[in-house]
């Protein structure tokens, strides 16, 4: 089977995750895939962020992980990393619950050789978050334009590229702001499974 984890964090973006995991739900009616939901602890991950706390807003479905990261299985074929307001403050401060997602991004082995995490794919602003483990130094990547000049001068070390809906470097698979990364499963799919697959994927979501 193809294990693919998706790590989450309070005021992750839905449709980072929802988008890319309805894809390879499909995709696991053809082929054997299996899921793994991670975060720090098992409690449900909302998507609440302080945008919507400024307004009183409660609108915040939850997921609940299947492995924390203490616990996380060390054969994850491919790592899916949501963005979203959580990843960040409102004056654009790092957030304290993004010390552990951090942590175990930079546990694992990016080298892509067998053993390691063979692929993983960023939507939107989560790119930022990888690149603060180094992985992406000298590395091409996107990320959200709305907030890519901040990411830029955030990681100088990094190659941005501005004019993409995804970027593949390598093994490093990223993607522009949210609906991009829908974009992203479908080429991640037709590279990994074929084209043939990818356009029935797409066809079944009517996309």
């Amino acid at each position: 089977p193809t294990k693919i984890g998706v790590v989450l964090f309070p005021g992750f973006q839905l449709l980072d995750a929802a988008g890319p995991l309805d894809a390879f739900h499909l995709l696991s009616q053809q082929h054997t895939l299996h899921l793994i939901i991670l975060a720090a602890t098992l409690d449900p991950v909302p998507t609440q962020v302080w945008a919507q706390d400024e307004q009183n807003s409660k609108f915040s479905p939850s997921i609940v992980p299947t492995h924390t990261f203490a616990d996380a299985p060390a054969d994850l074929d491919m790592i899916l990393l949501p963005g979203g307001l959580g990843t960040r403050g409102l004056k654009g401060e790092e957030k304290p619950h993004m010390v552990p997602v951090v942590e175990f991004l930079k546990s694992l082995d990016w080298s892509g050789e067998k053993g390691s995490v063979r692929w993983v794919l960023t939507a939107c602003t989560r790119s930022e978050v990888l690149a603060r483990t180094g992985v992406l130094d000298g590395r091409r990547a996107t990320t959200n334009k709305r907030a890519f000049n901040a990411v830029k001068a955030k990681h100088p070390n990094v190659n941005w590229i501005v004019k993409a809906r995804w970027v593949v470097d390598g093994n490093i698979w990223t993607s522009s702001g949210i609906s991009a990364g829908m974009d992203l499963a479908f080429a991640w799919i037709s590279e990994v499974f074929g084209e043939e697959t990818a356009q029935y994927v797409a066809d079944r979501s009517e996309y």
